[in-house]
């Protein structure tokens, strides 16, 4: 029972990061170019885009999955925060950076998800690490 109690925080997060993960996965597989229409930014290639599409895509069935089971997955949402801390910090820069006609809600909004995102990851990982790295 306590062990299904330590997990409520992880499942929440990680159902949370599989949605943001295929909301943006298939944004990036099916329509990429409207994307970087809507940033404001300069054309890019899509294929650059796509191929991150379907990353993100397969990384959300991935936490759907672990929401579903969290039991002995611990290594798959270690990797899941830590994609997510890295994606944060990448965001970040390339907020500080950007262009002056990207948008900025464009790179701003995602950092802060990402963010968010990471810091509850970790969380809910060291809250269900006995579920998460049964001995």
């Amino acid at each position: 029972m306590n062990e299904k109690k330590n997990t409520g925080i992880l499942k929440i997060v990680v159902l949370i990061y599989a949605i943001v993960c295929l909301v943006y996965g298939l944004g990036y597989m099916f329509v990429s170019d409207y994307i970087v229409k809507l940033s404001g930014s300069a054309p890019v290639f899509q294929g650059w885009l796509r191929w991150s599409g379907g990353t993100l895509v397969s990384l959300a069935i991935g936490a759907y999955m672990v929401y579903r089971k969290p039991d002995g997955q611990g290594i798959f949402v270690t990797t899941i925060a830590l994609a997510s801390t890295l994606c944060s910090l990448a965001l970040f820069c390339a907020w500080a950076t950007r262009p002056e006609e990207t948008k900025v809600w464009f790179v701003a909004l995602p950092a802060i998800i990402t963010l968010i995102i990471s810091v509850l990851l970790w969380w809910g990982r060291q809250n269900a690490r006995d579920t998460l790295y049964p001995k």
